[in-house]
């Protein structure tokens, strides 16, 4: 009967099957593994941020006079261009107003010139000495009050005329009425707003940032952006101001932007973006290859330590910070120049001699 073929003879084999594994792959066999370099780097920091699209003139309209509305030529959403015709008050009382100021200017015009007719006749008495010096000079007080009071009644004649061209209300600039707050039948005052208008020419992007990071906003900072709903590929964004003043409550900063190229964006859509700043100061970087992390929270590499002619793999425990994209920062633990394992990393033991496949990463 075989040896295979009972339970004995399969024991048997065991040992046999073990010694030739053993001997087809020797326990000192050098590791091929990757190794990299640790330096000390400017690693860039990566920020979120949340912000909304903004429109460069918004405005809230108002009439510049009270009055009762009693026509409106727009509705919401409608695009206007400046100069357009959007409301108008019930001008009646101002045009009765304005035709009493024109009969006063009339009767301060025909005193004045009353006025003038009779110094002009005195004036011919007086070189006859048949009217008293002093009286010609009373009349001639009396020209001037009468020329200021035409003076004022001229004033009020164009005050009225200007409270009437103010019953209309146009457009200052070209844009989208975005809110409807009146309608005909109602009064209105000064102040009071009947419409919004929106500008969509030039729109922008407004960021809150966190206070400490405003000492590190200079031209190196870069800025791309998301819109709300956009699946795409993130934007390239130029920042166009840094407004330096927090806002109290938040204790943030804002930070404006524009897209050269924006897509179809309206204003109060969100926007989601990525704020590059550089780094404070040189710090120790590896790539994330070479870390090993435990289930207990351990963060370990693997050095190569020269010994007698050979790379040696020992086990080393780091502390690591934050990191950018395939780089990331070691607190503690190493210092530069050490070279760690990068690709071969995942069943090393301490003292298992190395053989570098690729040394230059």
């Amino acid at each position: 009967m075989p040896l295979q073929s009972t339970p004995a003879g399969r024991r048997a084999l065991l040992p046999v099957l073990l010694l030739a594994l053993l001997a087809g792959s020797p326990a000192g066999a050098a590791e091929p593994v990757r190794l990299a370099t640790v330096e000390a780097r400017h690693l860039e920091e990566r920020l979120p941020l949340t912000g909304t699209v903004t429109a460069d003139r918004t405005a809230l309209l108002s009439t510049a006079v009270a009055g009762q509305v009693t026509r409106l030529t727009v509705d919401l959403g409608d695009r206007v261009s400046a100069g357009d015709l959007l409301l108008e008050l019930d001008p009646e009382l101002n045009r009765l107003a304005l035709d009493s100021a024109r009969a006063a200017a009339e009767e301060a015009r025909a005193g004045r010139d009353d006025a003038r007719r009779r110094l002009q006749e005195a004036s011919t008495l007086v070189a006859r000495r048949s009217i008293a010096a002093s009286e010609v000079r009373g009349l001639e007080s009396e020209v001037s009050m009468a020329e200021a009071a035409l003076a004022a009644a001229r004033a009020e004649q164009q005050r009225q005329a200007a409270l009437l061209r103010r019953h209309t209300l146009n457009a200052p600039f070209d844009g989208v009425i975005s809110q409807k707050l009146t309608e005909v039948g109602e009064w209105v005052t000064p102040g009071r707003a009947v419409l919004e208008l929106v500008n969509l020419d030039r729109l922008r992007l407004d960021f809150a940032v966190p206070q400490e990071y405003f000492p590190r906003l200079g031209e190196d900072a870069g800025l791309r952006v998301s819109l709300g709903g956009d699946a795409g590929p993130a934007r390239a964004a130029e920042i166009t101001a840094v407004v330096p003043v927090s806002d109290p409550g938040a204790r943030t900063f804002v930070l404006r932007a524009r897209l050269p190229d924006p897509p179809p964006m309206t204003p109060g859509m969100s926007a989601r973006a990525t704020l590059t700043l550089p780094g404070e100061r040189a710090s120790l970087a590896v790539p994330r290859d070479a870390l090993v992390r435990y289930p207990d929270g351990r963060v370990t590499v693997w050095l190569a330590e020269p010994r007698d002619g050979a790379l040696l793999a020992r086990e080393q425990r780091v502390r690591v910070g934050g990191g950018l994209d395939d780089l990331v920062t070691v607190l503690e633990g190493l210092n530069a120049g050490d070279r760690v394992v990068v690709r071969g990393n995942e069943s090393l033991r301490d003292g298992r001699e190395l053989a570098p496949v690729d040394d230059q990463e």
